[in-house]
């Protein structure tokens, strides 16, 4: 019997009803037998795109931050680092509510040993808040402080996806909370306020246009 070959399309289907099944399910729930069901598809199937259980976890969470940072890429960046931020996390929050299993096998589930997935996602804050220092809107702090405030930012973002998706703030709510506390936020870290608040209303308005 020839080696199936490798299709994109399989691939992914794999992945979102594995995202699903470790959402709903956990990770007991998830074997070879289960995905290739969920899917219609042979077990082989399954170790020919994915490999074995701890791959199938692995290439979830990797998938799922390839397709966030695809997200926030496109939220874009400007002349305005502090809009670009708030840009980004509302570009998180979108993706985490839009989705929600898939988020779960990112975020929630305690990762597989080795697994490094979300270090860009970090990384891409660290980034944001440097941007901010650079041009002045934040004043020059160590770069310890910077990872700290950025854990704080990431906190933020998946605070908001978890609560909405818990059922604690409604869906429509959720935009408001997300502005009002980044705000709060970079005024703490030492913005100007009226300046902050114009980020905020250019990062909106370009929020809105997408």
């Amino acid at each position: 019997m020839s080696p199936q070959r490798r299709d994109p399309a399989v691939r992914v289907l794999l992945i979102e009803a594995a995202a699903k099944v470790l959402a709903e399910e956990g990770v007991a729930a998830l074997t070879t037998r289960r995905l290739a069901r969920e899917t219609e598809r042979s077990t082989m199937a399954v170790y020919t795109h994915l490999g074995g259980m701890e791959e199938v976890q692995r290439a979830v969470r990797e998938e799922g931050f390839l397709r966030l940072a695809a997200d926030i890429e496109r939220a874009g960046q400007t002349s305005d680092p502090v809009a670009d931020l708030i840009a980004a996390s509302t570009a998180y929050v979108r993706f985490g509510l839009a989705n929600p299993h898939l988020y779960r096998a990112m975020v929630v589930d305690r990762p597989v040993e080795q697994d490094d997935a979300g270090v860009g996602a970090f990384e891409e804050i660290v980034t944001g808040l440097r941007r901010c220092i650079d041009d002045g809107r934040i004043p020059e702090v160590e770069h310890t402080m910077v990872v700290i405030w950025a854990a704080q930012v990431w906190s933020m973002r998946h605070g908001i996806v978890s609560m909405v998706l818990s059922g604690a703030v409604a869906e429509e709510h959720a935009h408001h909370v997300l502005l009002d506390m980044i705000l709060r936020l970079l005024i703490g870290y030492g913005d100007d306020g009226t300046a902050a608040r114009r980020s905020v209303r250019d990062a909106t308005d370009r929020a809105e246009a997408v």
